[in-house]
């Protein structure tokens, strides 16, 4: 079975940055779509950024510039880069895999539907 297991996030001062990991075990198909959600309390959870297996981002209108999705297949680990934060981005951030059809069209939809494989979470305040 697929497992998704994030770490690396923490407490930050506005304007300051954080590196979240996320390992992805037990796959088996080379084509996939990755992701970040993240939800606030009392939200729902949304779409933060997608990367797929040819390397093509996407990001939400609200962390562009500000946030980078890295895939490292060769550690089987997508990144999220998180710079110049913001209260508003205090959040559970989660990472998110689809190795099956929904893939192909994941990178650009962000939905939670088209993700079948959630990790744990990852807490990330800003103060």
């Amino acid at each position: 079975d697929v497992q998704l297991v994030e770490s690396g996030g923490g407490s930050v001062q506005a304007g300051g940055s954080l590196r979240i990991s996320c390992k992805a075990t037990g796959y088996t198909s080379s084509s996939y779509c990755m992701a970040w959600f993240r939800q606030a309390p009392g939200k729902e959870r949304e779409g933060v950024a997608t990367v797929d297996s040819t390397g093509n981002a996407n990001y939400a209108e609200s962390v562009k510039g500000r946030f980078t999705i890295i895939m490292n297949n060769a550690q089987n680990t997508v990144w999220l880069q998180v710079n110049s934060l913001l209260p508003e981005d205090t959040a559970v951030y989660y990472c998110a895999g689809s190795w099956d059809v929904s893939a192909k069209w994941a990178l650009e939809s962000m939905t939670r539907p088209d993700f079948g494989y959630w990790g744990q979470g990852t807490q990330v305040t800003v103060s």
